[in-house]
């Protein structure tokens, strides 16, 4: 099969690397791996840690090819993985996702991190890279055109405010130790859990 390809993932792997690498240690878990590209690239310079990829049935394929093309051996197969389903039943050290929360409905993004609480071991992290509101305004103009066209394709989803998802994830037993920001007017926001 053809690897499906995401040039925005091609562009952003090396920052977004940079500033989650000092956290990444033990098991990994990703939601919404996409095409695949983070977690092989992660995976290659990380290769103490075990990177388990998830997302919907549908992109598990195009997952796979690129794991299977990688060789990379902390690489497992790619798990399904609805957040308003069944989560793995196991903890993980680390919790990473990458341009989901703004495509995600509300009730999707609430789920997400309240699955991502019950899955994380005491003192690991939850990191999400992506665009995000504050205090109900836009961060930029483009982020706003964005926006607009994403709430187009799909009235549900929308650039999320960070008051509204700091809280969901107080509540989910996490507290946030960073908010790094990235270019394209992105951000990495980093949560640990209270031990």
């Amino acid at each position: 099969m053809n690897r499906p390809f995401a040039e925005s993932a091609e562009q952003n792997k090396h920052v977004i690397y940079d500033v989650i690498e000092p956290y990444l240690n033990g098991d990994v878990l990703e939601i919404g791996s996409g095409t695949g590209q983070h977690a092989v690239f992660f995976a290659s310079q990380s290769p103490a840690i075990s990177w388990q990829a998830t997302d919907l049935e549908s992109s598990l394929p195009g997952i796979e090819a690129w794991i299977e093309a990688s060789g990379l051996d902390n690489l497992p197969p790619p798990l399904a993985l609805d957040v308003l389903g069944d989560w793995p039943d196991r903890g993980y050290d680390v919790i990473y996702s990458a341009n989901c929360f703004h495509i995600m409905g509300a009730p999707e993004v609430a789920g997400c991190i309240a699955g991502v609480g019950g899955c994380l071991r005491a003192g690991g992290v939850f990191a999400v890279y992506g665009p995000f509101n504050y205090q109900g305004r836009y961060t930029s103009e483009s982020n706003a055109r964005f926006d607009q066209m994403l709430k187009k394709r799909d009235p549900a989803s929308g650039i999320r405010d960070f008051d509204w998802l700091d809280g969901l994830a107080r509540n989910a037993g996490l507290e946030l130790i960073e908010d790094v920001p990235m270019p394209a007017n992105n951000r990495i926001l980093i949560w640990q859990k209270r031990t």
